[in-house]
């Protein structure tokens, strides 16, 4: 699903919208039948996230620093921290209240790493020479092999204290 505008998307834009575009149709599958999730679909998508955030994490966000002379990127702080939430959030069993987190954040993610004056589209202009680089070392990215899930309460509690450390309120109870 290609939109008018992400045609017209500078690569590394281009390939990270379309991946953003991929694991919101794996999401919205695995929750396709109300009050059951798939759980082959949400594998993929858990896996499919995780390899998204390592993109940006070990690739994207350091290339952006070199590129600024050593200098992060002024949203970089905020997207680690929405990173480092959805991943917790990936790690117990999916419940309606989780996966309405993930998606709320993701949300919110999105639009800053995808619209105008966003993160992919600086670091389009940022690579410069180097884009053709920089987007081969993502498109290498790994697969990521993912975990079973664990509940236990060391899990939920570092869920939680991850959600709020990036500025968003999660209760487990509500949905």
């Amino acid at each position: 699903m290609k939109s008018p505008e992400n045609e017209q998307a500078k690569p590394i834009t281009r390939l990270l919208v379309e991946d953003h575009r991929q694991l919101e149709m794996l999401l919205q599958s695995a929750v396709a039948d109300i009050g059951h999730v798939d759980q082959g679909a949400y594998t993929q998508f858990r896996a499919g996230l995780l390899r998204h955030i390592g993109m940006e994490e070990k690739i994207l966000l350091p290339a952006a620093q070199r590129f600024r002379d050593g200098e992060p990127l002024p949203i970089a702080s905020k997207l680690r921290l929405d990173h480092g939430a959805l991943a917790a959030l990936l790690m117990p069993t999916p419940t309606a209240a989780i996966i309405a987190m993930i998606r709320g954040i993701l949300k919110e993610h999105n639009t800053l790493e995808e619209g105008p004056g966003g993160i992919y589209e600086t670091c389009d202009e940022l690579a410069g020479s180097e884009a053709a680089q920089l987007l081969a070392k993502l498109q290498a990215a790994p697969e990521v092999t993912v975990l079973s899930h664990s509940d236990s309460p060391v899990v939920m509690n570092a869920v939680q204290r991850a959600v709020e450390r990036a500025g968003y309120d999660f209760r487990e109870d509500e949905s």
